[in-house]
């Protein structure tokens, strides 16, 4: 007979332990020395290649909206049983960490950028700060993976958890460590020229921005001739002088011709327009919630947006984090987890979700609550 809303009590989480250490909870044996440098804010960075490429407002926004989905979802922990006819999950309490993966933190905020990591360089790094009395860890730390160098492996593309972590110079323990790895490739190593071109191409917009009077040829038609010196030193003077005024001055022998260009080309809207769905293709988003319009694609319901975005940029990061804390390493055997993706793509949300809502609160005495 198949099992339906139970509960198991068994996978509670017993209460944890510290690592061994002088006044910290994290380990500082030689052969983890990397482990004192964790929780030095100051010097922790995202790295230049993923600042570069979040620079791009397209990048950004593909970027921000994944983040904010992975954000949104808790985790929930269930096992599987055989009913007879297929396996079935059977949800579980779930161990303490799920609701709290770093004590110092909101889940929120470690796992969007636990998906930031992996969106940009394709793995993502947990380091565990204490564990249960079953060996099982009870908290976690995230460490920038641009901070994270792997002697075994060079990348970019990974093929197992590194078994030689360095971080800010110091060794770690590969037991101490979460590995993360994506089935995507990073993107700051992929298409790199790519975004090199968007970059240039924002330059170039900036450029033709600063002006008001449009792009154009100064020629000289009488008086003596001007060396080339002196014609590089009129251009540049003119142009410091159109960049700060609305009315520039020139004597009979000089006049200025301007180039017949309009102001969507010299913003150059339709290359940004190409640039921006090349983007979108990097960062694996239908290009319409970047607000690219691409025909019958232009318009769509929140409820296939949010469908499209899960489908085909969020799921795989999903599965990759749910996966890897569903490890033996983490958990016990055959406990999961998962992301609780049914509220957001349902899109029902209520207040009692953020503890404010009083809607179905009792009128005490018949006299209305005050707001």
């Amino acid at each position: 007979m198949a099992l339906f809303n139970r509960i198991s009590k068994a996978a509670i989480s017993p209460p944890p332990t510290k690592a061994a250490a002088a006044g910290s909870y994290y380990s500082n044996s030689v052969n983890n020395g990397g482990a004192n440098m964790i929780g030095t804010y100051y010097s922790y960075v995202e790295g230049d290649a993923r600042n570069r490429a979040m620079s791009v407002p397209t990048v950004s926004r593909a970027r921000d909206l994944m983040a904010s989905v992975i954000g949104c979802m808790s985790l929930k922990q269930f096992s599987l049983v055989w009913n007879g006819d297929e396996m079935e999950k059977l949800p579980q309490a779930p161990r303490t960490w799920l609701n709290k993966i770093d004590p110092t933190l909101p889940n929120n905020f470690i796992l969007s950028w636990t998906f930031d990591d992996l969106f940009f360089y394709g793995r993502a790094f947990w380091y565990v700060t204490s564990r249960t009395a079953d060996a099982k860890p009870a908290s976690f730390t995230r460490l920038p993976a641009a901070m994270v160098q792997t002697l075994d492996q060079s990348g970019p593309v990974w093929f197992a958890p590194s078994k030689q972590i360095i971080f800010q110079g110091g060794n770690l323990d590969p037991n101490d460590v979460v590995q993360f790895l994506s089935p995507i490739q990073g993107i700051v190593y992929q298409s790199t020229q790519a975004v090199a071109t968007a970059l240039q191409l924002e330059a170039a917009r900036y450029r033709n921005s600063s002006s008001a009077i449009p792009a154009g040829i100064l020629r000289q038609n009488g008086g003596e001739p001007l060396s080339a010196q002196e014609l590089a030193d009129l251009a540049a003077s003119f142009n410091v002088a159109r960049s700060t005024n609305q009315t520039a001055a020139l004597n009979e022998f000089v006049t200025y011709t301007e180039t017949q260009t309009s102001p969507d080309k010299m913003l150059l809207i339709d290359s940004a327009e190409f640039q921006a769905m090349e983007m979108c293709r990097l960062c694996n988003i239908p290009p319409y919630l970047a607000g690219v319009s691409v025909g019958s694609y232009s318009y769509q319901s929140s409820a296939e947006s949010r469908m499209d975005l899960w489908t085909f940029g969020v799921r795989a990061y999903a599965d990759c984090i749910a996966g890897t804390l569903s490890q033996n390493n983490i958990l016990p055997n055959g406990t999961y987890v998962e992301f609780d993706v049914s509220q957001y793509l349902s899109g029902e949300y209520s207040m009692a979700d953020y503890g404010d809502d009083n809607s179905e609160q009792p009128i005490p005495n018949g006299v209305p609550l005050q707001s």
